[in-house]
């Protein structure tokens, strides 16, 4: 009878990391969505809400934003992308750490400049605070064409 108890013990705990696992999957590519979406609009208040104070941002041609920098150009149109398309992404969840990489092609209307495409892959941190995933470093690296 105990070896019964402790294997359906076993079996309930191993399915419930199982759907949380999943559960955080699917918050981590809302966070991801939603992260995409700000960037486009420049919303200051969603960009905010989204990173975390530590923010790292790795930008192809080898800048590092922090945390202010990075919404204060998006904010501003200095850094604006009229479009942004993602493709092929991955999540690997580790603890309370996300890894996402995908391929990422935008257009761009940046401040000052001409219209302008990116191609991109891209590698984004995220981390749990609470039952929230904030983004807390990205790296981008220029792709030869788009996937």
């Amino acid at each position: 009878m105990i070896k019964k108890l402790i294997f359906a013990i076993s079996f309930l705990m191993a399915f419930a990391v199982s759907g949380q696992k999943k559960n955080d999957t699917d918050a981590v590519t809302d966070a991801a969505e939603k992260l995409r979406l700000a960037m486009i609009s420049g919303d200051k208040s969603i960009l905010e809400s989204l990173i975390l104070p530590e923010l790292t941002y790795g930008h192809s041609g080898g800048h590092i934003d922090d945390a202010t920098e990075f919404v204060e150009k998006l904010v501003s149109k200095k850094s604006d992308f009229v479009t942004i398309d993602i493709t092929n992404q991955s999540i690997a969840i580790v603890g309370n750490t996300a890894i996402v990489r995908h391929h990422l092609y935008a257009t761009t209307a940046d401040l000052g400049k001409a219209p302008g495409d990116v191609t991109l892959e891209v590698l984004l941190v995220w981390a749990k605070t609470g039952n929230h995933w904030k983004l807390l470093a990205r790296q981008a690296v220029k792709s030869e064409k788009k996937k």
